[in-house]
């Protein structure tokens, strides 16, 4: 039996580790950090290969032949998408309808999240902050651990799909739950690291072992920062990379902290800026895409922002992570 003396003392160490774990993102002072308001919205089975498919989405052809982002057509319009996709009914064009992307809609589930989301560095760690309010949410019943799963993904601009689409690059339609999936088990994965994409992905075929090497050294690869959450509980904080395969990082090098009062949650993520399959440096320029979770949802049942950019320090991105 371990002694009083013995508790004390273990019970100080655990407490320096949890402030220790802490002190980044209570050092900051989010109210001083200017953030940018943006919308996740419900994408039900759009994947990389639907997306590319001019018969399926009327701005493959842009995205293909002039350059377009998918952001540049459609950041705004996220609020009537959601809830047209949500329902599981036809989507509704200015050139006419286009069919469900929802084969098995939630009943009462909502389209849209909006969240205000900023970022902050203080010279050893990179921190982002999301406040958002999730409405009122259906238990799907698909997670029973976690009510709410917030995730950041980044790439160090060596990912040219991701800079383009955000989490669509790394969605593919033969994923699990996706429209040619068929009870597959595959998880996230990035196009060029399989041996060939069809209109229903990329299967198992791999690319030979040193190219799929000499991709990861030359930085083709995202890292993801995950909050798990249930009200009245510690937030969790997972850490993973997408490749080939989505992998999650143990033990993981991100922190994480969260509130829920009054509707809204209040989230930061923490890493240091090196030490991870991307790496922050100061002037530095990234991509980044923002999911969300919530109604005890799962695998591609989330709610999705378009791709948006991040430089450190200062310079011209949607996001700045200011030096506090």
């Amino acid at each position: 039996m371990m002694t009083r003396k013995r508790y004390a003392l273990s019970a100080l160490s655990m407490m320096g580790f949890l402030f220790a774990a802490g002190t980044a993102n209570a050092a900051v002072d989010w109210a001083s950090v200017p953030g940018k308001d943006i919308v996740l919205f419900y994408p039900g089975q759009s994947s990389f290969e639907w997306s590319m498919t001019a018969g399926d989405m009327s701005g493959a052809t842009a995205f293909r032949n002039e350059g377009k982002d998918c952001g540049t057509c459609h950041i705004g319009e996220e609020k009537d998408m959601g809830p047209q996709i949500v329902s599981g009914k036809a989507r509704t064009f200015k050139t006419g309808e286009k069919p469900s992307i929802e084969p098995t809609p939630i009943a009462g589930k909502p389209g849209d999240v909006p969240a205000t989301v900023k970022f902050a560095n203080d010279g050893t760690n990179l921190m982002v902050h999301i406040e958002f309010k999730e409405g009122t949410q259906p238990d799907a019943k698909q997670d029973a651990a976690f009510a709410t799963k917030v995730t950041v993904m980044f790439s160090a601009a060596k990912v040219p799909e991701f800079g383009r689409m955000g989490c669509w690059s790394a969605c593919h339609d033969d994923a699990a739950s996706m429209a040619s999936g068929a009870g597959a088990t595959r998880t996230k994965y990035l196009p060029k690291t399989h041996a060939k994409l069809t209109r229903q992905g990329g299967g198992d075929a791999l690319k030979p072992a040193g190219e799929l090497a000499t991709l990861k050294a030359d930085g083709y690869v995202l890292e993801y920062w995950q909050a798990r959450l249930n009200q009245g509980a510690p937030a969790q904080a997972a850490q993973g990379t997408v490749f080939d395969k989505r992998e999650e990082v143990k033990p993981s090098a991100v922190t994480a902290e969260a509130t829920f009062a009054n509707g809204t949650w209040s989230v930061t993520l923490s890493r240091k800026l090196a030490g991870g399959a991307v790496n922050f440096a100061p002037d530095g320029k990234y991509n980044v895409g923002i999911a969300i979770h919530a109604g005890h949802t799962a695998q591609r049942f989330h709610y999705v922002s378009f791709e948006r950019s991040l430089a450190i320090n200062s310079g011209s991105a949607d996001f700045v992570a200011v030096k506090k």
